[in-house]
């Protein structure tokens, strides 16, 4: 079985010391186990130090061995079969396991998430984004769906943001941010070449960076001044970003509500002067 902090776990064995792989391909291996250890015990059984123990809890965003031991008892205690559903394409091929498998993917995918998003840093986002001159959201792919998203939502609440779909305009936009501005860069593999080009360029100019990617250090989160994490189930087979997709967007509903509440009269009263204004047009 492999739970939300086994996902994360594996998602971030690129960023480990040797030492630190070591200890978490034991946990992989014995996750039962590991959560009945103490860090003593484990380093004894992973043959590593205590001290790398405690590194690679502090690498994977927990105070401690202790509170990572607890992320990982609560997912084992969840019912195997929960995750057993997960699958890209079901073997059945009635539309019924279609409906049942993308639907528990993606439920999945935003309970995963859950786990992997900081309050923190999301309150930093939100901060950063209602006090910015404009804010430039860079996605390519399916994560350009998710950028549009965003813009559409924050021209809602009359906030200036301008959405970057391909590398050329994502730099050009990105050459004229300044201090007052910020860029948020949107890539689920957070390897996305383009959009790197354009974070470091918007970044040396002074503007402030959010970075919304799978969870772990990557090269986007890497130039970010506020990370974002999500998380997801999918495989390697694949036809498209799916379950990622929907935890991103996810994410985006949970920052545009906190900015909607940052100034929550004014921008309500925007969103009834949108409405208004689109269903003028709805009736003729």
């Amino acid at each position: 079985m492999k739970s939300a902090e086994i996902l994360f776990i594996q998602e971030s064995m690129h960023m480990f010391k040797p030492s630190e792989r070591k200890a978490a391909e034991f946990i992989l291996e014995n996750p039962q186990e590991a959560v009945n250890m103490s860090v003593q015990k484990l380093a004894e059984k992973a043959k590593v130090s205590e001290a790398t123990i405690v590194r690679l809890s502090k690498v994977l965003k927990c105070k401690g061995f202790q509170e990572l031991k607890l992320k990982i008892a609560y997912e084992l205690a969840k019912s195997e079969s929960e995750y057993s559903l997960y699958e890209d394409i079901p073997k059945d091929d009635s539309i019924q396991a279609f409906i049942q498998s993308v639907s528990q993917n993606n439920i999945q995918s935003i309970q995963n998430t859950t786990l992997v998003l900081s309050a923190e840093e999301l309150e930093k986002a939100v901060a950063l984004i209602s006090n910015a001159r404009k804010v430039a959201v860079f996605g390519i792919g399916a994560s350009a769906i998710v950028a549009m998203d965003f813009k559409q939502k924050l021209t809602r609440i009359s906030h200036w943001c301008e959405a970057a779909l391909d590398g050329d305009t994502q730099v050009t936009v990105a050459a004229n941010l300044t201090e007052q501005d910020v860029a948020f860069g949107i890539s689920y593999s957070g390897q996305t070449k383009d959009i790197i080009e354009s974070l470091a360029v918007a970044k040396s100019n002074g503007a402030r960076i959010i970075s919304l990617t799978k969870s772990g250090d990557n090269p986007v989160s890497s130039l970010a001044d506020v990370k974002l994490f999500t998380t997801s189930l999918e495989r390697n087979v694949r036809s498209g970003a799916t379950s990622s997709r929907i935890a991103q967007l996810n994410v985006i509903d949970i920052l545009f509500l906190g900015v909607t509440k940052s100034n929550q009269d004014t921008h309500v009263e925007a969103l009834e002067r949108t409405r208004k204004a689109v269903n003028v047009f709805k009736k003729k």
